[in-house]
């Protein structure tokens, strides 16, 4: 059998060695203090949003080692509260149009894990991380570790400075990100997703009939359906038309069976409960005695 060149086996082996557990590293975290503009009147708050739970048994070997011998994960409990808040409030000043529901999906699809990951890796918090031997931080399920520590780090700027410091932590991420993120969130838009599946079934574009207005001018309540071959295949309700056209379009996404809409369904319900979320059930025709009038 022909040998593999030294360098080669030397990789090799590199590649198959589990990694070693890392020992507090003061100077990097203070690097990382620097780059998130952040002076922790408690540096072992920091150190703990960034301890994995897989470094403590390894660290409990060592005596005296300078550190709270807890993994970051009540930090991050706490982070992905005060995170949410801060996102479902700049949500709430951005659309006063948008209702629960709405502002609901915008708020999952702004704090989803990849986005968090995304954040934590432009603040180099993969190479900040204290992990545990055989630990990696590598692309996959165990790069949403960064996910983790990301929210640990707002809970721990928000114990150590404030409120405020962690409200402003997040929001030079969320100032030039919103827009992006929820632009690229198809399931925010069912009305555009479900023009291109129809036009790719059918060839037809959807048309939306409105069934029902119902309160006084000043709190409107709509209620739309979509039509194909005179059947409704969705039915949505909202305090304006275009709210309820959205509702309507995701309701005929999910009985047209479209997978992406299927899968945000999915997201959505493993964070939020049904009847929190004010949804609308499944498409049913209306009363015969309700006026119908087309919409342009």
């Amino acid at each position: 059998m022909r040998c593999r060149p030294p360098a080669l086996r030397e990789r090799e082996n590199e590649t198959e060695a589990p990694a070693p557990f890392r020992m507090p590293d003061p100077a990097a975290e203070q690097r990382l203090a620097r780059r998130i503009g952040v002076t922790f009147a408690d540096p072992l708050l920091l150190r703990l949003a960034l301890t994995h739970r897989s470094v403590i048994q390894d660290w409990l070997t060592i005596p005296e080692i300078e550190a709270r011998l807890q993994s970051n994960e009540r930090l991050e409990f706490l982070g992905d509260a005060v995170l949410g808040a801060v996102v479902a409030e700049r949500l709430y000043e951005r659309d006063p149009s948008a209702d629960e529901g709405m502002l609901t999906r915008q708020r999952v699809a702004i704090v989803r894990a990849e986005t968090l990951v995304r954040w934590a890796r432009e603040l180099g918090l993969h190479h900040c991380l204290y992990l545990g031997t055989g630990e990696r931080v590598s692309e996959g399920i165990r790069d949403r570790m960064l996910a983790g520590a990301f929210e640990a780090l707002v809970g721990a700027i928000h114990l150590d400075q404030g409120r405020d410091a962690a409200t402003a932590f997040v929001m030079q991420f969320l100032r030039r990100d919103i827009i992006s993120l929820l632009a690229n969130d198809q399931e925010l838009n069912p009305k555009g997703r479900l023009q291109e599946v129809m036009q790719e079934r059918t060839g037809i574009a959807p048309d939306y009939v409105t069934i029902s207005e119902e309160g006084p001018d000043h709190a409107r309540y709509f209620t739309v359906a979509v039509v194909l071959d005179g059947q409704h295949i969705g039915v949505g309700s909202g305090t304006s038309k275009r709210a309820a056209q959205q509702e309507a379009a995701r309701q005929a996404l999910i009985s047209l069976g479209d997978e992406e809409t299927l899968r945000a369904e999915a997201d959505l319900a493993a964070v939020v409960p049904a009847a929190a979320r004010g949804r609308m059930p499944g498409p049913t025709a209306p009363p015969a005695t309700e006026r119908s009038s087309r919409e342009g």
